[in-house]
């Protein structure tokens, strides 16, 4: 197994009174996308930073090929990151922006036009950055973290503003990195596409990683052993169901969820009661749901639902 591009180990950082980290620990390694995912206030960001040089904390490491961020001497080779697509100059084209930190960097200037196309703005590239949208700005953020060709590629919330062609772009694209080797970690609160672009998870709550799975394992873990049913019939489904032992809910007009029997049993039933039915399969979770099972009690800020506000 190769070895981790990215190693956070027992972080803890307090803002005062509030711990915005609470032994934060986990390993990303290369050749797969991960997603970095977690209730507002989770210390998602405050991570990144740490393992960027651009936060201190009170106990733990971090470090990119096993090295911290200070220790690089040209930082843009080792590691590329995107934490805000508002960070440029205005006034500025976005070659110009490129030019620039790549000649803090001492790339040459054929690499921005190379990262350039790499990200589709070429048509673009001559025009003030302040004038872009955010999908735009979001595209030259991603080029600006591609610029030293690194191994380690760490992005925040990057599908933000991305119109659908956009999205579609970048769940490739991020994908095609991990193909080469990279190791990529995406920090989103997008879960639809993290589920058709993310390989694995770490989950964070409260300043600490509360899962460290494969977005496959996660969604069939949560999935569990429920079978949807769609009948004509709900009430006498959910009778003869219930009487066998199983559980039963009404999870639309004309569908029930079951769980505790399995669907060929189902079928059995529902045939020796004459009880009508066009579909029994396994139900298979979103990652939101899956997500939202994870971090259920991990949320500082939850609203009521309309039922809840009503009782």
């Amino acid at each position: 197994m190769s070895a981790p591009g990215i190693v956070v180990a027992g972080l803890r950082k307090r803002y005062r009174a509030a711990l915005a980290l609470d032994g934060m620990s986990f390993a990303i390694r290369p050749g797969v996308v991960t997603g970095f995912v977690g209730p507002n206030g989770a210390g998602k960001s405050t991570t990144m930073r740490v393992i960027l040089g651009l936060a201190a904390v009170d106990e733990g490491t971090a470090l990119i090929e096993g090295r911290p961020y200070h220790s690089l001497r040209h930082p843009l080779k080792h590691v590329g990151s995107l934490l805000d697509a508002a960070a440029l100059h205005p006034s500025r084209s976005g070659r110009n922006h490129l030019l620039w930190l790549a000649h803090s960097q001492g790339l040459a200037a054929r690499r921005v036009d190379q990262v350039i196309e790499q990200v589709g703005l070429t048509s673009a590239a001559r025009r003030h950055a302040g004038g872009y949208s955010l999908g735009m700005r979001q595209r030259l953020g991603i080029a600006a973290a591609l610029l030293g060709d690194p191994p380690v590629i760490m992005l925040d919330e990057p599908f933000n503003g991305m119109d659908p062609e956009g999205i579609i772009w970048l769940r490739g694209f991020l994908r095609s990195l991990a193909s080469q080797g990279r190791t990529v970690l995406v920090s989103s609160h997008l879960m639809s596409e993290l589920q058709d672009t993310a390989d694995h998870l770490v989950v964070v709550g409260r300043g600490r990683a509360i899962a460290d799975t494969g977005v496959a394992d996660l969604i069939a873990a949560v999935s569990g052993n429920r079978v949807a049913l769609r009948t004509t019939a709900p009430l006498d489904a959910m009778t003869v169901l219930a009487h066998a032992g199983a559980a039963v809910a009404a999870s639309g007009r004309d569908t029930v969820a079951v769980s505790g029997l399995p669907a060929d049993r189902i079928v059995t039933l529902l045939v020796e009661s004459a009880v009508p039915f066009s579909d029994v399969s396994a139900h298979r979770a979103s990652l939101e749901e899956a997500y939202m099972e994870l971090t259920r009690k991990e949320v500082e800020f939850r609203a009521e639902t309309p039922g809840e506000a009503a009782r």
